[in-house]
């Protein structure tokens, strides 16, 4: 029996791309000193084994996975960055903050839409109310993704996200690994993140109207936003896996849409300096768990410093 595909998948991080592969995870990022680093290291099982391919429960593990690693990769880029500083992000602070933009992004996003929804609607009942919600929450989603656009921080980590997609594009079309064949590929890629947060924003929709048929009170109502997320993830997750796996099909092109759109937000054109620490990321990763076909994980060693896990 043939073995299934892998898909490869990563994301930006300050000044670097995260890959993950099928059990090897590398980050490469560009030192102060304009050197690339690539730091590798293998996954977790809980990231790796048989709950991570099973339909439905995968999504849970998917989204636990992103939270961790990604916190991880970005807390380790960020120290990269901030070396010539002699700052480091370690601790309590660190998670202090990304608890707080936890609670933000659920503030914003679900809780904030069910009251602006429950002033227009008051029953808090029914599709109408759930659609008037849901459109809220698309609407905020979209302006928070413009705003923060305009950062040039972020415009440099959309960057880099829109390297690690070429990157992966190139991969999957069979070109070499190398910038110059990466950079006539496009930035965008069905199994990005924001098609997922897209995907869980409309699935949200369906999911609490079927909760409000139960007609629950205020309080039910914003416990429901934050308890169900686990499950409008797990739904989102097996929605991008499927339809990315059929993106052939017109009808599946119709659903990829509105998510590659949005991508338009979150990604920019790299350039070749970008799309190097991106490919000397996914080079690392199939290196590791293909180095008959990737002998080395290096375009150019004189380049790129390969940091053992």
């Amino acid at each position: 029996m043939a073995e299934k595909k892998f898909y490869y998948g990563g994301q930006a991080v300050i000044e670097g791309v995260m890959m993950r592969g099928k059990k090897t995870m590398a980050t490469a990022t560009r030192h102060p000193n304009g050197e690339v680093g690539v730091d590798s290291q293998t996954l977790s099982n809980l990231y790796t084994g048989m709950w991570r391919k099973t339909p439905l429960v995968r999504g849970v593990i998917a989204l636990i996975e992103s939270l961790v690693l990604g916190i991880q990769t970005l807390m380790y880029s960020a120290n990269i960055a901030l070396e010539e500083e002699k700052v480091e992000l370690t601790g309590w602070k660190t998670w202090g903050i990304i608890l707080a933009a936890m609670a933000f992004s659920v503030g914003v996003f679900f809780l904030i839409p069910l009251l602006i929804a429950k002033l227009i609607d008051p029953s808090g009942l029914g599709i109408g109310f759930n659609i008037i919600e849901g459109v809220v929450r698309v609407i905020l989603f979209i302006a928070y993704l413009k705003l923060i656009s305009l950062m040039k921080d972020i415009q440099r980590v959309f960057a880099y996200h829109g390297a690690e997609h070429k990157a992966i594009n190139t991969y999957e079309a069979g070109d070499p690994l190398e910038v110059e064949y990466a950079r006539k590929h496009s930035t965008a890629n069905p199994r990005c993140g924001t098609s997922f947060l897209f995907a869980v924003l409309i699935i949200a929709i369906l999911v609490f109207s079927v909760f409000s048929a139960f007609k629950p009170g205020l309080i039910l109502l914003v416990a429901s936003r934050i308890v169900l997320l686990p499950v409008i993830a797990a739904l989102g997750y097996e929605f991008i896996f499927f339809t990315s796996r059929h993106c052939g099909n017109p009808i599946m092109k119709v659903l990829l849409t509105p998510g590659l759109w949005l991508q338009k937000f979150t990604t920019r054109e790299p350039d070749d300096k970008q799309l190097e620490v991106a490919l000397a990321a996914l080079k690392s990763v199939l290196h590791a768990e293909q180095p008959e076909k990737y002998p080395s994980p290096v375009a150019n060693p004189q380049v790129v410093e390969v940091v053992a896990p």
